[in-house]
């Protein structure tokens, strides 16, 4: 455990901030060379796994539903100095996690075809989806073992761990992904299908390496069978927190779907473009997203500790590190999109959709930015509800305007690209006032009266 109580905010977000990133610098490494293998496979392949690939944000609902609530009360228990409820809310986390896991694995089978004539652009594009998502499936469902482990030690305070599983098992993926992709050194290319078994396989190891971790070395949270019978009291509790972060993730599946579907019927090539600049995107956002989760257990120990003035400097310190970083992305991408998606495809129609894309939505970067600091102080203080509200409100005016504009005569990809910028900034201004509301209502009873006072009153 690792007492984030005390000492300089500012070093305390670097401290966590720095092995987060590096852990999603390999995952990136990992899609660059995923991706690069796919495109290598023709549009259809990019599109069609683009588009499976939004099945993922359904079960990051989950996930994201079960971290959130996980770090949030562990983190909450452990500035508190409560080892014995830090330890049931882990073992809590982890029985629900196998079964959203079973879930997955269901709901999965069962409706890829269905979502996959829904949203593919073509027989090539559906074909390639379903045979990616049929290897992916199994991986998706681990994705719950591996979050349900990190959350565990991430409200702890402790990060290195499960980054340095992460950077194994993307180690793997990288080497699994050309065997079985391209068939190097077996001379059996599987295609899109290969992608998916990569990602599985490496899931697989990674779930491995962190349970035996668990057992031989982490001692302030642990597996105890005992308290995996269901605590309605806790899991509500957990839900209550959790859920709404999974649904920002749910309506974020809708945005990406609505993307989609609006550039299906300017074929493959733009579906192709879309899915292509959301990789670059995803890629692009990972020192903002490790800065934001460093922000969350730091702010959520303090938080517990009472500790109102340090919560608010987390926040601070927190937006002023992201805007930083993503002033330098928007530079690039304003710069360099073009670059950028060529590195993976040398289809002229599929680089010039991405490079619309990416010019439009690299807008979005600072506000989002802010975003994901202000959804990481949500939770830390217990309350992700208002994020959730913001993100329901961005949805409905995003999603009827475009819905509508598509069937108008002339409709151009580039409405829906601009009306997403439009709307991530309204989100922006609702969810920062939001989070001053609730600064007010959570931190000012935690701050208490100067002595002076106590002997005015």
């Amino acid at each position: 455990m690792k007492d984030l109580t005390r000492g300089p905010i500012p070093g305390l977000v670097l401290a966590l901030s720095i092995p987060l990133a590096a852990g999603m610098l390999l995952q990136t490494i990992y899609f660059f060379v995923d991706l690069y293998f796919v495109a290598q496979l023709g549009d259809a392949a990019i599109a069609g796994v683009s588009a499976a690939g939004n099945l993922m944000f359904v079960v990051l609902c989950l996930t994201q539903m079960l971290a959130v609530g996980s770090v949030a009360m562990i983190s909450h228990a452990v500035g508190r100095k409560d080892r014995g409820e830090a330890n049931h809310v882990f073992n809590q986390s982890v029985a629900i996690g196998v079964l959203c896991a079973v879930l997955t694995l269901a709901g999965g089978y069962g409706l890829s075809g269905p979502y996959m004539g829904f949203f593919g652009a073509d027989e090539a594009t559906r074909a390639a989806g379903l045979a990616f998502m049929y290897a992916f499936i199994p991986g998706l469902a681990l994705q719950f073992a591996i979050v349900v482990l990190a959350s565990g030690l991430r409200g702890t305070g402790i990060v290195k761990p499960a980054m340095a599983v992460q950077a194994v098992t993307v180690v793997l993926n990288v080497i699994f992904a050309p065997i079985f992709i391209a068939g190097w050194g077996t001379g059996k290319p599987l295609g899109v299908a290969g992608a998916g078994i990569a990602s599985t396989l490496a899931a697989g190891l990674g779930v491995v390496f962190l349970v035996v971790y668990f057992i031989r070395l982490e001692h302030y949270v642990a597996f105890d069978p005992r308290d995996w019978k269901p605590d309605w009291r806790t899991l509500g509790k957990l839900v209550d927190i959790g859920l709404p972060a999974g649904g920002e993730f749910l309506l974020m599946a809708i945005f990406v779907s609505i993307m989609y579907w609006a550039a299906r019927d300017f074929g493959t090539a733009a579906q192709a473009g879309v899915g292509l600049g959301f990789r670059v995107n995803q890629m692009l956002f990972v020192p903002a997203l490790a800065i934001a989760f460093a922000a969350a257990p730091i702010a959520g120990q303090n938080f517990g500790a009472r500790l109102a003035l340090r919560v608010r400097e987390t926040f601070s310190v927190a937006v002023l590190y992201i805007s930083v970083v993503m002033f330098a992305c928007t530079i690039v991408v304003q710069w360099k999109a073009a670059s950028l998606a060529g590195f993976f495809t040398s289809d002229p129609a599929v680089v010039a959709s991405a490079v619309v894309f990416l010019h439009y939505l690299s807008w979005n970067f600072i506000p989002t930015g802010v975003l994901v600091t202000c959804s990481s102080l949500f939770q830390a203080m217990g309350n992700t509800w208002p994020a959730l509200g913001s993100s329901a409100i961005r949805i409905v005016i995003f999603a009827i305007p475009a819905i509508w504009l598509s069937g108008r005569p002339g409709f151009d990809l580039r409405d829906v690209f601009a009306l997403s910028v439009a709307t991530v900034l309204i989100q922006t201004v609702m969810t920062v006032a939001w989070l001053r509301l609730e600064f007010r209502r959570r931190l000012e009873p935690l701050v208490a009266p100067s002595p002076q006072a106590a002997q005015g009153a």
